[in-house]
């Protein structure tokens, strides 16, 4: 089992930041991506950024120029970092990560999320 725990999300004015931070604990052994997604009330959740290993990373046109995603594998952490934030970006971001195992195969894990809301 994965464990992941995220912090940083709140109340923030149009146009401000944010950083999210994830620190995944437990069976971290085989965790090839991590990544955040997030989910608006009344809507499905949708990925927002996704990074390997390696250090490769993929974003959701919406958050592109807004949003860096990075990871530091020395402590298991990764982040979230939002600049330029629009009101359409409230959600509650989830942390997610995916590990392979050789018996098991592939494993998907969440955060319990944290609220993000963006107004004035």
């Amino acid at each position: 089992q994965v464990q992941l725990v995220e912090s940083g999300g709140g109340l923030v004015q149009p146009g401000g930041s944010l950083r999210l931070s994830c620190v995944a604990s437990g069976n971290i052994f085989g965790v090839y991506s991590m990544g955040w997604y997030r989910q608006a009330p009344g809507k499905q959740r949708e990925l927002v950024a996704t990074i390997t290993r390696e250090g490769n990373t993929n974003y959701a046109d919406s958050v592109k120029d807004r949003f860096t995603i990075s990871r530091e594998n020395a402590d298991n952490s990764m982040y979230l970092q939002m600049n330029s934030l629009e009101p359409v970006d409230t959600a509650v971001y989830y942390c997610n990560a995916l590990r392979f195992d050789l018996g098991t195969g592939s494993h998907e894990y969440w955060g319990q999320g944290t609220q993000v809301t963006v107004s004035s």
